[in-house]
């Protein structure tokens, strides 16, 4: 079969390509190893982790938060079972809606492995043995990524796991390590600790979030410590030996020989993604990796072989889902002779626990690095009379703005509901919006959004109202 366009990998970055390449009047396939669309996002990423994490948050609000509300309950027991069957039927029903979408926009599905003939031609691998060939000037690599799991580590699927195994766990753990303290390691970690897991942190950095903001850090380390999590900062994991029924692991304090170990019922692996191109045929269309394994790309996503372009998190770049969503869509109008555009520095990151991590822009310390003079505000969420309501008061906002400009380089926010509220920051750092105008905004009340407001004015001429 022959196709304008042809995507391997039907993640964000790549569903979400192939529907915008039909709506611009190309004849487009996609091609997912698996027998369900939607990728790593979908199946065993975003979705069924958010899915567990709010289970798991009523959890813990009707065990901690419900008696201070008023609210009287008898007993409460966790149902994993149902917990995991909820979560697979938000998988199934999301997964469904992007079949859907291929359907509405008429795009052709093929479910086996994609790998290269030619620089145009693709052969997809399929579960009977089958295979068949297709064809198209221009193909998207959009296949994701996978879990690192290093050789010591003995990664088994078992009791040492990673997030795919971790979301299928259907008997709360007495005890678990995680080895990281990033994005996966923190969310998958409070879901269990607030249904009574006990939960150690093993992170060879000194705190946790590396990259983030480091107020904002500390804010939520302080509630994650509240929640029972206990932390080895600057420490790394050595050896993992697993049984049938545990896992034991061997930790080492950075730059010393001490050492100790830390029973478990299971290991988490939780320390960072690699690109997923294995058995992708990149040779036999002579397509360039970087050092790091990622597929090298020009300006307009395309590799060093012309047609072939690679997105999400196959390339540099933050591992986002919504960074691949926008790169597809990139890709998709750059074939249509538009003149389409990405300001990577806008794209923010978030942290699922709760209270949530958000973030948009610069961080102080790459202000710093780049030698940019700046002011800073910041709001705690104590001074918020909406926060006090909902007992959500761990947290605040930090705006970043230019000593002489006004503009707003960066804003991180710890708390309740930073998820949703960063949107402010990024629609008004695209406009190149100044921390007066965020200050002048008029925000509602009680709303949490009014921390924002605050530590802009804050940052404007160190004004707030309310503190």
């Amino acid at each position: 079969m022959q196709y304008d366009v042809i995507i391997i990998g039907s993640g964000p970055g790549g569903y979400v390509c192939a529907i915008r390449c039909a709506q611009l009047g190309m004849k487009t396939a996609i091609i997912e190893k698996y027998n369900t669309l939607g990728g790593t996002c979908l199946n065993v990423g975003c979705i069924p982790s958010k899915a567990l994490l709010d289970s798991s948050e009523h959890y813990h609000n009707l065990t901690h938060t419900f008696d201070e509300h008023g609210i009287k309950v008898g007993s409460a027991k966790v149902d994993m079972p149902q917990m995991i069957k909820r979560k697979d039927q938000v998988v199934s029903q999301t997964c469904d809606g992007v079949k859907y979408l291929m359907d509405k926009n008429k795009i052709t599905v093929y479910h086996g492995h994609g790998s290269f003939v030619s620089p145009t031609e693709v052969s997809i691998a399929k579960d009977d043995g089958k295979t068949e060939k297709i064809t198209a000037p221009k193909i998207v690599i959009a296949t994701g990524s996978k879990p690192v799991t290093p050789e010591a580590f003995k990664y088994d699927k078992k009791r040492v796991i990673t997030s795919t195994e971790a979301l299928n766990i259907d008997k709360v753990p007495k005890k678990m390590v995680i080895v990281g303290a990033g994005v996966i390691g923190l969310e998958l970690g409070s879901v269990f600790a607030r249904l009574g897991t006990s939960i150690e942190v093993v992170e060879f950095q000194n705190r946790i979030l590396a990259g983030m903001d480091k107020d904002c850090a500390k804010e939520l380390q302080k509630t994650l410590k509240k929640l029972g999590m206990k932390f080895h900062l600057s420490h790394m994991v050595t050896d993992v030996k697993a049984t049938s029924k545990s896992a034991k692991v061997i930790v080492q304090k950075r730059d010393s020989e001490e050492t100790f170990e830390l029973d478990a019922d299971y290991c988490l692996i939780a320390i960072g993604r690699r690109p997923y191109t294995s058995k992708l045929g990149l040779d036999k269309a002579g397509i360039a990796v970087d050092d790091r394994g990622r597929i090298a790309i020009d300006h307009h996503m395309q590799t060093n072989v012309s047609g072939i372009y690679a997105i999400g998190d196959v390339v540099k770049g933050a591992m986002l889902a919504h960074k691949a969503e926008e790169e597809g869509i990139f890709v998709a109008e750059h074939l249509a002779g538009q003149i389409p555009h990405i300001n990577y520095n806008l794209i923010p990151g978030v942290v699922y626990t709760w209270p949530e991590v958000a973030a948009v822009g610069k961080t102080e310390e790459q202000l710093k690095e780049e030698g940019i003079a700046y002011k800073v505000g910041k709001f705690p969420y104590k001074a918020l009379g909406r926060a006090r309501a909902s007992m959500d008061i761990a947290g605040l906002v930090k705006v970043l703005a230019d000593k002489t400009t006004d503009e707003v380089l960066g804003v991180h926010m710890c708390g309740a509901r930073a998820a949703d509220m960063i949107m402010e920051a990024v629609a008004l750092m695209e406009f190149r919006g100044s921390a007066e105008d965020m200050a002048r905004i008029s925000h509602p009340h009680p709303t949490y959004t009014e921390a924002t407001k605050e530590a802009a004015l804050a940052a404007t001429e160190n004004r707030p109202l309310h503190i």
